[in-house]
């Protein structure tokens, strides 16, 4: 008996070793650290890139746009698909037009604007009997070419109006004073030595104002369809609109005048009251910045909105246009550093006179 009690204390014992000798090794198993990974040549493997830091980004960006009725107001949807695609939120502001725009990026009021390349022309050298004489304008930056601007004019037929010849003495709608109808069609007018009446106000109020019979006639610069014309004739009937060429001996000495305008034609299936093309004139729109934006912010801007045309004409129709192929109608304004690398990085050509000067 007494054998039998000292053999099961020798297993007891021999079992609690056994289980304590068990539990220092799972736990020493628990705690050894993984191997490191390495290459088959027995290398470390290379660190994963590092995102470009934003750090320099400011938290938000504002767009200027222009009056209500026009193609900027509807175009500058563009900063939504920035929004979107570069992730940092953009406040469109509505402004006089491009003129506003060229202001206010340039004394640093917002982050973006839309130019013609008119204003861009005036506002960049301070032109002498502009409102931009005598400060040239050095701190706004060309971002992305954007659609062609075609000169518009149109009447109710009852007035009988078919000419700009017949806008003497009429009161005729340009648009907002900041504007490019309302920079540059009273200036046409002059050209001709037509002696009409210009008003002034967004093209939106212009139409209504039309339609009422307190105007005789109308008139817009801007990527094509025209919002507000489009409006005027769902009021007035495609029956009941008479266009305005601007064409022959006529625009050769606007041209002569003002350069930056070139002879176009606007087609006629772009209005259902236009039976045939109608001769004009246009010049070419840009987007811009302030020279200050970090070069990969801007960079990310116009690759998004380069690479996005489909989303860009969902947009507006006038982004047809807006395609990198057609930086070469900046041949004077420095495109912003970070643009150009884009330009360059996806093989096109930039201007001389659009390369950057910071």
């Amino acid at each position: 008996m007494k054998k039998n009690k000292l053999l099961f204390l020798f297993l007891a014992i021999f079992l609690g070793l056994s289980l304590v000798i068990a539990g220092c090794d799972t736990e020493e198993a628990a705690v050894d650290p993984p191997d490191e990974p390495e290459e088959a040549n027995g290398e470390e493997p290379d660190p994963e890139p590092e995102p470009e830091p934003a750090e320099d980004w400011p938290a938000t960006l504002s767009l200027g746009t222009a009056g209500v009725g026009g193609v900027y107001f509807i175009y500058g949807g563009w900063g939504n698909l920035v929004d979107e695609i570069v992730g940092i939120p953009v406040n469109v502001e509505q402004t006089g037009g491009p003129a506003d725009n060229a202001m206010l990026v340039h004394d640093g009021a917002i982050h973006l604007g839309m130019i013609t390349m008119g204003i861009g022309y005036e506002a960049w050298f301070g032109q002498e009997g502009t409102a931009f004489e005598g400060q040239e304008h050095d701190n706004i930056r060309a971002l992305f070419p954007m659609y062609s601007t075609f000169s518009q004019w149109w009447a109710h037929k009852d007035s009988g109006i078919t000419s700009l010849y017949d806008l003497e003495g009429m009161r005729v709608g340009v648009g907002p004073t900041g504007g490019t109808p309302g920079t540059y069609h009273p200036l046409i007018l002059e050209v001709l030595g037509i002696n009409a009446n210009p008003v002034f106000g967004a093209l939106g109020d212009l139409v209504e104002n039309h339609a009422d019979g307190q105007l005789d006639a109308n008139s817009f610069s801007s990527g094509i369809p025209v919002a507000g014309l489009m409006q005027y004739e769902a009021t007035v009937g495609s029956d009941n609109i008479v266009m305005l060429p601007i064409e022959g001996e006529d625009r050769d000495k606007i041209i002569e005048a003002y350069p930056f305008w070139v002879p176009d034609v606007i087609p006629a299936d772009i209005y259902p009251f236009l039976d045939e093309d109608l001769e004009t004139i246009n010049v070419f729109n840009w987007a811009i910045c302030h020279k200050d934006l970090p070069d990969s912010l801007v960079y990310e801007i116009v690759d998004a909105v380069m690479t996005n045309n489909d989303r860009m004409v969902d947009i507006h129709d006038a982004a047809r246009e807006t395609l990198p192929e057609n930086v070469g109608t900046n041949s004077f304004l420095p495109l912003h550093p970070g643009a150009y690398q884009w330009f360059v990085d996806n093989g096109f050509e930039v201007p001389e006179g659009a390369m950057p000067v910071d």
